[in-house]
């Protein structure tokens, strides 16, 4: 095989709430402008005794997707990496939000 075949993606992007780290044997820009696809995402070996929970998360939202895309504005870095990590799941904390609109400043009176 080539080493072409041989890559491994690190990838980092964020969606609804979350900061995700995910590792993947292609990467590249999709035909659906505006999109990263994803394919091939890899995860940790199933036969360890110690379960990561994150690596879990991942198995369990992405394990039966075939292709990942993802908006351009949602990732953060791509790294050609030499062998593949534990993938992540954070969440991202909340910003608390206004409940009224912001108003312009009222004109000075006079």
């Amino acid at each position: 095989m080539s080493s072409r075949n041989q890559s491994v993606y690190r990838i980092f992007f964020t969606s609804q709430g979350k900061a995700y780290e995910i590792y993947a044997r292609q990467v590249s820009q999709s035909e659906l402008y505006g999109f990263v696809e994803v394919e091939g995402i890899l995860f940790g070996e199933r036969s360890r005794i110690v379960v990561d929970p994150g690596e879990e998360s991942l198995r369990n939202e992405f394990g039966s997707v075939r292709r990942l895309l993802i908006p351009y504005h949602a990732v953060s870095r791509i790294d050609e990496v030499d062998k593949e990590g534990a993938g992540k799941v954070l969440s991202l904390p909340t910003v608390a939000s206004t409940s009224s609109p912001l108003l312009p400043p009222a004109p000075p009176k006079g």
